[in-house]
């Protein structure tokens, strides 16, 4: 059953139609969404009694954090889809969701350094999350640059999807970092409990995630898109 769930969509041609239906829907919400949330978080939250006004980087530095350890949670799905049922569709969707997760990686340590100037008085610290959000990050390089530095495709796809698998190690470190050490970042404000925020910050920062979220589908959706017409042009149409 779950083969058969994939494959409906190892077509490039149906997926291409299915996807250009919601395209400008995605584009329309996610703009309005980040408008919204961007104003609401830097103009309207109230100052934080301790941190004054620097915290609020943590409306880019919170939803880019989450979304680099989710696509790269993603990417690994995927690469486990390649190699089990030969779905080669999922190590295009991995192409278009390596750039994405590389980026946000980044967006997410240099707010962070960012923050913690005002915070910890330094730029940076070999923190044991700040580190293994590091290391997460030369993941998302060492998959990017495999593409570049090997020619064989099939090869290639099976180094790129190892790397990918081998880097969910790191995922959990990157979660529990901050309760199996003692470590300069504070430890999560939100977890299935409840949230350690106060509400009138909690809203925005949960609609800027979702703006973030948005932006990131749609910035794949255009990479992904792109690989699917070259194979189309190639005459591959299902894979």
């Amino acid at each position: 059953m779950i083969k058969k769930f994939i494959h409906q969509f190892a077509s490039p041609k149906t997926y291409l139609y299915q996807v250009n239906r919601f395209y400008p829907y995605i584009f329309y919400s996610s703009l309005v969404i980040y408008i919204i949330s961007l104003i609401w978080g830097l103009f309207f939250t109230p100052e934080d009694f301790v941190q004054g006004n620097s915290y609020r980087i943590i409306y880019l530095h919170v939803p880019a954090s989450f979304l680099s350890q989710s696509l790269y949670l993603a990417m690994a799905v995927a690469s486990v889809t390649y190699l089990v049922w030969r779905v080669k569709l999922a190590a295009y969707l991995i192409i278009a969701i390596a750039p994405i997760g590389a980026m946000t990686t980044f967006i997410a340590l240099i707010s962070g350094s960012i923050w913690g100037i005002p915070t910890w008085g330094t730029w940076w610290q070999w923190d044991a999350r700040i580190t293994s959000m590091l290391v997460l990050c030369i993941f998302y390089i060492l998959y990017i640059l495999s593409w570049r530095v090997f020619q064989n495709k099939e090869s290639v796809n099976k180094i790129t999807s190892a790397i990918s698998i081998l880097g969910l190690i790191n995922l959990p470190i990157i979660k529990f970092s901050v309760e199996w050490w003692t470590t300069l970042h504070q430890p999560a404000s939100i977890t299935l409990s409840g949230s350690s925020i106060h509400s009138s910050m909690l809203l925005p920062l949960f609609i800027m995630t979702a703006a973030f979220v948005l932006f990131s589908v749609l910035i794949f959706l255009m990479k992904y898109n792109t690989e699917l017409i070259k194979i189309k042009n190639k005459g591959l149409d299902r894979l």
